[in-house]
């Protein structure tokens, strides 16, 4: 659940999108297998931490605390790296719309249906933004034109969604407010990875200065946002706010520097492959850690989701 950079080629399911190339640097210490395993925990333990964070404070002071460390991290490698931000008006403009699609909406639009709904299900509903992406990218990408498979896992992948929110039983005892927040959150991905592609795509920036840019401007919304909306809390509870450090250190500032690495290591069809592990992470963790219930349809329907959603990934092979 992290942020999208100018040369994405595809549209994150778990929060940011998928990040192009890495910046350039010092080969990885680590395995790409470590670091993909590290990645799918950090970004399927996040939707615990939004609900553990939102138990001692507002969400969009979440929201600001999760970017305000994320986009520190991202400035200590920028330093580390000697790298600097972005230049040009025309670029911090699109930046901030960036940074509003994929970072500052969906982050806030989690953090409030995490009131309300488990942190396993919104891990699940965040699953469906491939499915989002795909079906954006028919109409506003003349490039991405749709094949029988493709159009198969949109379906396939919707079905999934009847299935975990319990269609057949009229939806009872579901929080239809909390759901339709955190499917709103996914779909806010994919619209931005597509602004991204339109506005950013080309840009002789790095990932890292055009993130960077990207992630302190969705700070710099939520700080005037968040005074208007929220109070400051009486107390400061130490658990929620070392969730929500953790959340924004790890799995806002972290996650981006390791996805970084494995595109350019292992190339994206891998490196997207942590999409399908982030659900199953995310209900383990709110079923043994939070205490959590599944009925047998959650589990069932998000297995739907994820084969819908790899078919979705499905390219025809091109043709010499």
């Amino acid at each position: 659940m992290s942020s999208v950079t100018a040369t994405t080629t595809t549209p994150s399911p778990t929060a940011p999108g998928r990040a192009g190339p890495a910046p350039d640097g010092a080969r990885p210490r680590l395995d790409w297998r470590l670091r993909f395993g590290a990645l799918s925990l950090i970004w399927g333990f996040s939707f615990l931490l939004i609900k553990v964070g939102t138990q001692g404070y507002a969400p969009f002071q979440v929201t600001l605390g999760r970017l305000a460390f994320g986009t520190a991290v991202l400035a200590v490698a920028m330093a580390v790296r000697r790298e600097r931000l972005p230049r040009g008006a025309r670029t911090w403009g699109h930046l901030a719309v960036a940074g509003f699609l994929l970072n500052a909406l969906p982050f806030s639009l989690f953090a409030f249906a995490e009131l309300t709904i488990p942190s396993t299900l919104a891990g699940i509903c965040n699953a469906t933004s491939p499915l989002w992406g795909m079906a954006l990218s028919l109409v506003a990408l003349s490039e991405d034109r749709p094949t029988r498979v493709r159009v198969a896992g949109l379906g396939l992948g919707f079905l999934g969604v009847l299935t975990v929110l319990g269609a057949w039983q009229g939806f009872e005892g579901l929080d239809a407010r909390g759901t339709a927040l955190a499917l709103l959150a996914s779909l806010s991905y994919p619209v931005g990875w597509i602004y991204v592609r339109r506005t950013l795509a080309g840009s002789s920036h790095s990932n890292l200065s055009l993130t960077s840019g990207q992630l302190l401007l969705a700070t710099l919304q939520l700080a005037v946002v968040t005074p208007l909306f929220t109070t400051l809390p009486t107390e400061f509870a130490v658990g929620p706010l070392l969730a929500v450090a953790a959340l924004g250190t790890l799995g806002t500032g972290l996650a981006v520097l390791i996805q970084y690495g494995l595109v350019a290591e292992v190339g994206p069809t891998t490196g997207q492959m942590v999409t399908y592990f982030v659900p199953v992470i995310a209900a383990a963790a709110g079923v043994v850690i939070l205490g959590e219930t599944l009925t047998w349809s959650t589990p069932i329907g998000a297995v739907i989701v994820l084969a819908g959603a790899a078919l979705t990934q499905v390219r025809p092979r091109r043709t010499a």
